[in-house]
């Protein structure tokens, strides 16, 4: 048996629109917010200490993104292939790249949440967990979220 909750039980017709129209406008704010927060920090990574164009006016907090990446056996054998024979592993390229563009990303967002408008001092790390006979690739990205302006 399934039971559903109805939402709009019990609301006359003039306050089910009023409801609906509300819901309409709070999703569109919601849109305009996100498309507000990805034009700002488009282009907002630098790695100087220092950002080119304006001074920063708030150093806000350190921050930084994560991600760990699985390397599954296809990929390992793959991995070990080249390395009898050279050559570039284009898999293991393409992950990279993935994990890369995922926690510079997820550092923006970040740092848009705290209100910052810039991250500075960018870095990426990457490092190889391994062990058990598995192994996983981390990649950590940090930097110091801040408002630039006077």
């Amino acid at each position: 048996m399934v039971l559903t909750l109805d939402l709009h039980e019990g609301l006359c017709e003039h306050c089910l629109l009023d409801y609906k129209r509300d819901a309409a406008e709070a999703r569109a704010q919601g849109a305009a917010r996100r498309a507000d927060i990805a034009q700002t920090i488009s282009n907002m990574l630098v790695t100087t200490e220092t950002h080119l164009s304006e001074p920063i006016a708030e150093r806000i907090e350190v921050i930084s993104a994560e991600a760990v990446l699985g390397m599954n056996i296809f990929r390992d054998i793959g991995a070990a292939w080249r390395d009898v024979v050279g050559g570039r592993n284009k898999s293991m390229q393409d992950e990279l790249r993935a994990a890369r563009k995922s926690v510079l990303n997820e550092l923006k967002r970040e740092a848009a949440e705290l209100g910052a408008n810039a991250v500075i001092a960018v870095d990426l790390d990457y490092s190889e967990i391994s062990g058990g006979g598995k192994s996983m690739m981390l990649l950590v990205a940090s930097g110091t979220a801040v408002k630039l302006g006077v």
